[in-house]
C-alpha cells in the first residue's frame, strides 16, 4: 500500500513536470491553427502588388535622400496607417510614423600637392583617401622611412613631417596599416608610393579614380585640420616629393637606410564640398498586451543604389523583397490583433534608410531608440530572400539563417522549431560562421541591433547575377519562396512575442562591437 502510494506520487510528480513543460510550450507552439491562419495572409499577390510598387521605375531606385526614396517611403507609411498601426516617432505636430535625420554627402574638393609650381592634383595625378576637411593650405618637410619598417622608422625623424613610405607590395593589404603606423610615429601628412611602376599607378587611377572622388554619405562630422586619410602616388612622383630618384629610393630601402634620402618643402591641401542629405526610417507601432513594454522589432532596408548611366535598379530582391515582408508580416500580426488575438510584447515594425551606404538607418536607431534597447527583445532582419543563389539552383526550399546562435541559444532553438513545425525549409547556415569572407554577419541592418547585445536572425537567400544591377527585377522574384521566408519569419516572431519568459542572452559578445 505504502508502496503503491509511493508510486503515484512519484507518477504524479513526473505528470505535473509534463504538465509544467506542456504549459510552457503549449500558449506558443499549441496555438498552430491560429498561426496558420494569420500566416495564410501573408499571401502571394499582394505581396505582388506591393513589391510592383516598391521596385517600380516610378520610385527611381530608392536612393538615399532622393525623391525616389521619399515615394517610397510615403508608401509605407500610408500602408502601416491602412492596416492599423500606430505612429510612434515623437515630433513637434505629435506623433508620426517617420523618424527623420540628417546625413551629410561628402566629395572631394580643391585637394592637391605641391612643389614649387608644379601642382599634382587628385584625381589626375595623385589619389586623395581620407575625408580631411582643411581650412587652408599646409606646408611640411618630406621624410622617406622605406618600407615603413619600425628600423626604417627609427633611422629618421618624422615628428611632424610628410612621410612618405613605399607600400607598392601587397598595396590593397596593408596601405591602411601603414598609413595609421605612420600617424603613429607623428606624420602631420602620409604618402604612399602606391604601385612600382608608373603605367601600373595609371591604370589604377583610371579604374579607382572615379571611386576615390565619388560622393559619400555618412552622418555629420566636424571639419577636420588634422589629415586623417593618405595620399598615393606614382613612383616618379614619390622621387619628385622626396627630390630624389627612383634608384636613390631603391638603395636606401635595400640598405635600410631611409635617412640618406634628405627629402623636399612641399605643399597640401585637402577639401571636402558637402551638403545635407535628408531622410527618414518608417516606424509602425504594434502595442502589445501584459509584456507590452518589452519589444519585437521586425527590420528591412527599403533603400537601394538609385540610377547608373540613365538606368533605375529597381531593387526588387534588395531589398524589395525584405521590405515587402515586413509590411505583410505587419498586415498578419495587426488583423490578429483585430480578431483579439494581439501578441504580448509590443511589435515594432522599421523600414530602414541609408542601408546601402553603410547601415546608416539603423544606426541611427539604437543611436536614437524609440524604445529602450534593454527592452529590445529581438531583431528579426530581411533582406533579400526572394530568389535563389547558384548554390541552391537545384534545392529551392532553403533560406539563410544568419546569426540565430550568436547571442542567444533559445532564439536558435526556436528558430528550427518554429521552421519544422511550420514552414520545413533547409536552414542554410553557411553565412552564419562571422569570419566567412563574405562576412554577410556584419553587413545588413541587424548588426547595429547585434552589437548592443540584442539578439538577431538574419534572413537570406544570397547572392545572384543581378545583384546591384538593373536587372533585379519584380518579374526574377520566385514568390512562392518569398511567401515562405516570410511566414518563417512571421511564425518565429509569433513565438518570440507571446511566450512567458524573454529570449536569455547568455552569449553577450561584447567583444564583436566595431567590427564592421
Amino acid at each position: 500500500m505504502y508502496f503503491s502510494f509511493l508510486k503515484q506520487t512519484e507518477i504524479m510528480k513526473k505528470l505535473g513536470i509534463i504538465l509544467l513543460l506542456f504549459s510552457v510550450v503549449l500558449p506558443v507552439f499549441g496555438q498552430e491553427e491560429l498561426m496558420k491562419q494569420y500566416a495564410a495572409g501573408i499571401d502571394q499577390p499582394e505581396m505582388k502588388e506591393i513589391l510592383t510598387i516598391i521596385a517600380s521605375d516610378a520610385l527611381e531606385g530608392r536612393e538615399t535622400g532622393t525623391r525616389g526614396q521619399k515615394m517610397a517611403a510615403a508608401f509605407i507609411a500610408d500602408y502601416f496607417h491602412e492596416i492599423g498601426l500606430k505612429p510612434v516617432v515623437p515630433t513637434p505636430g505629435g506623433l508620426s510614423y517617420y523618424q527623420k535625420f540628417d546625413l551629410e554627402s561628402s566629395q572631394a574638393g580643391t585637394t592637391y600637392l605641391k612643389i614649387g609650381d608644379k601642382t599634382y592634383a587628385n584625381g589626375e595625378d595623385v589619389l586623395y583617401y581620407g575625408t580631411a576637411n582643411m581650412s587652408k593650405p599646409a606646408t611640411g618637410q618630406t621624410v622617406y622611412v622605406g618600407k615603413g619598417t619600425d628600423e626604417d622608422y627609427a633611422a629618421v625623424k618624422t615628428e611632424g613631417k610628410v612621410v612618405v613610405l613605399d607600400g607598392s607590395d601587397g598595396f590593397f593589404q596593408q596601405w591602411r596599416a601603414a598609413r595609421d603606423k605612420a600617424f603613429e610615429n607623428g606624420a602631420s601628412l602620409v604618402v604612399i608610393m602606391a604601385k612600382n611602376k608608373d603605367k601600373d599607378f595609371k591604370n589604377m587611377l583610371d579604374h579607382y579614380g572615379s571611386y576615390f572622388m565619388s560622393s559619400r554619405l555618412g552622418f555629420k562630422q566636424e571639419n577636420q585640420d588634422v589629415n586623417a586619410g593618405a595620399f598615393l602616388v606614382a613612383p616618379t612622383t614619390a622621387a619628385a616629393l622626396l627630390n630624389s630618384t627612383s634608384e636613390k629610393m631603391a638603395k636606401a630601402v635595400e640598405e635600410k637606410r631611409p635617412d640618406k634620402i634628405k627629402g623636399n618643402s612641399i605643399e597640401y591641401l585637402s577639401t571636402r564640398e558637402t551638403t545635407t542629405v535628408e531622410t527618414e526610417n518608417i516606424l509602425g507601432y504594434l502595442e502589445g498586451t501584459d509584456k507590452k513594454d518589452e519589444v519585437v522589432v521586425v527590420t528591412g532596408h527599403y533603400d537601394h543604389i538609385g540610377k547608373h548611366n540613365g538606368e533605375v535598379n529597381n531593387g526588387a530582391d534588395d531589398d524589395g523583397s525584405g521590405t515587402t515582408s515586413v509590411l505583410k508580416i505587419a498586415k498578419a500580426f495587426a488583423q490578429a490583433k483585430k480578431d483579439g488575438h494581439g501578441p504580448r510584447r509590443s511589435m515594432l515594425f522599421m523600414t530602414v534608410t541609408g542601408e546601402e551606404k553603410g547601415l546608416l538607418g539603423s544606426e541611427y536607431y539604437v543611436n536614437h531608440p524609440i524604445f529602450p534597447l534593454d527592452q529590445t527583445v529581438v531583431d528579426l532582419n530581411i533582406d533579400m530572400i526572394g530568389r535563389l543563389d547558384d548554390a541552391h539552383k537545384d534545392d529551392r526550399q532553403f533560406v539563410y539563417v544568419v546569426g540565430s546562435d550568436k547571442l542567444s541559444t533559445e532564439l536558435d532553438e526556436l528558430s528550427k522549431k518554429a521552421n519544422k513545425e511550420f514552414t520545413h525549409l533547409d536552414l542554410d547556415y553557411t553565412y552564419n560562421d562571422e569570419n566567412h569572407p563574405d562576412r554577410i554577419y556584419y553587413r545588413s541592418d541587424h548588426w547595429n541591433f547585434a552589437k548592443n547585445n540584442i539578439p538577431i536572425i538574419f534572413y537570406f537567400s544570397g547572392i545572384h547575377e543581378d545583384y546591384h544591377k538593373p536587372t533585379d527585377t519584380v518579374d526574377k522574384i520566385q514568390f512562392d519562396l518569398l511567401q515562405k521566408r516570410a511566414q518563417l519569419v512571421f511564425y518565429t516572431a509569433w513565438v518570440i512575442a507571446n511566450r512567458d519568459n524573454r529570449l536569455v542572452v547568455d552569449k553577450p559578445q561584447q567583444e564583436n562591437v566595431g567590427q564592421h
